[in-house]
C-alpha cells in the first residue's frame, strides 16, 4: 500500500486534490454537527441544488464562481424565508419550491448558453482536475470559515440545542444564526468541486450524523465530525484514482459506508439495541447544550 501512496503523492493534481479535500473536509465537518442539530440539512440541499444557476452565470461572464453561486444562494435563502412567511405554505414546500425553480433554470441555462461548461463536473465534482487557481479559492474561501466557526462554537452550539436560553444569555441569536447560513452556503460553494451539487449534501449531512451515532457531546463531535469527512474524502480520492471512477460519487460511497457501520456497531448502533442496549442519552445532549461543556474560550 505504501507503493501506492508514493505514487500517487508524485502526481501534481493528486497533491492539488487531496489539498483541496482536506479543506473541504474540515470545513463541512464542523458545520455539519451544527446543522444536523438545528434540521437545517433540507436547507443545505436547496442550496446545494439552487446556486447551479450561478455558477453557469459566473463562468459566462467570466467573473469567480463563488461570487455567482454565493449570490444565488443568498438569494435563495430569502426567498424560502419570504415565502415560509404565507401561513398555508409549510417550510418544507417553501423550500422545494424555491430550489427545485433555480435548479431548473440553471439546467436550461447549460442547455442554451453556449459555453465549454460540463456538466457532470458541475453536477458530480472533479476532484482531481482542480487547478491551482481552484485549490487556493478553496483555501481563501475555507480557512476563514472554519477559523469563524470554531471561534463561535461555543455561541453556535448553545443556539444549536436551545436558542431561547441563548437569546436570554444575551447571544446575538440572529445574528450567529445569519452567519451560519452563510457559513453553510460558502461551504457548499467550495465542496462543489470535491463533489458537485448533487452530492455537496452529502459532506454537510453524514459526518455529523455519523459523529452523534458515536457521541452526543458536542465537544466531541466537533472533531469526530471532521476527522470522518477527512477520511472519507481521502479514502474517496484514492478509490476513484485506483479504479478510475468518479471522485465525487466515491466519496459519496465512502461516507455512506461509514454511516452504516456506525450505525450498526458504533456504540449506539443498531446491533447493540438489538442485543439490549439503550440509545443515545439525552442526558449528554443536555449537558452538550452548556458552554460550561467546552472548557476553552469561545
Amino acid at each position: 500500500m505504501g507503493g501506492i501512496e508514493f505514487e500517487i503523492l508524485q502526481y501534481a493534481f493528486m497533491q492539488r486534490a487531496l489539498a483541496t479535500g482536506v479543506v473541504t473536509a474540515l470545513v463541512c465537518g464542523v458545520i455539519s454537527c451544527w446543522i444536523t442539530h438545528m434540521g437545517w440539512s433540507l436547507m443545505g440541499d436547496a442550496i446545494s441544488h439552487a446556486i447551479l444557476p450561478g455558477v453557469v452565470l459566473a463562468h459566462i461572464v467570466g467573473i469567480p464562481y463563488v461570487v455567482g453561486a454565493l449570490a444565488f444562494a443568498l438569494v435563495t435563502v430569502a426567498l424560502v424565508g419570504q415565502v415560509k412567511k404565507s401561513r398555508v405554505i409549510k417550510p418544507d414546500t417553501a423550500i422545494g419550491i424555491v430550489f427545485t425553480a433555480f435548479f431548473a433554470l440553471g439546467t436550461v441555462l447549460i442547455s442554451k448558453v453556449p459555453s465549454q461548461i460540463n456538466l457532470s463536473h458541475i453536477l458530480f465534482g472533479n476532484l482531481l482536475g482542480v487547478t491551482v487557481a481552484d485549490m487556493q479559492q478553496v483555501l481563501f474561501v475555507g480557512m476563514p470559515i472554519l477559523a469563524i466557526l470554531l471561534l463561535k462554537r461555543r455561541d453556535l452550539t448553545l443556539i444549536a440545542f436551545d436558542s431561547s436560553h441563548a437569546q436570554a444569555m444575551g447571544i446575538p441569536v440572529r445574528f450567529l444564526s445569519g452567519l451560519l447560513l452563510v457559513a453553510l452556503a460558502l461551504a457548499i460553494i467550495i465542496s462543489l468541486q470535491a463533489v458537485g451539487v448533487i452530492l455537496s449534501v452529502s459532506l454537510l449531512i453524514v459526518p455529523g450524523a455519523t459523529a452523534r451515532l458515536i457521541s452526543d457531546d458536542m465537544k466531541h463531535m466537533l472533531w469526530i465530525s471532521p476527522l470522518v469527512a477527512m477520511i472519507s474524502v481521502l479514502a474517496g480520492i484514492v478509490l476513484s484514482y485506483l479504479f478510475d471512477a468518479s471522485s465525487g460519487g466515491m466519496i459519496g460511497l465512502v461516507l455512506g459506508v461509514a454511516f452504516g457501520i456506525v450505525y450498526l456497531f458504533g456504540p449506539h448502533g443498531a446491533a447493540w439495541q438489538a442485543q439490549g442496549g439503550t440509545g443515545l442519552s439525552q442526558k449528554g445532549a443536555r449537558s452538550s447544550s452548556t458552554p460550561a461543556h467546552d472548557s476553552s474560550t469561545g
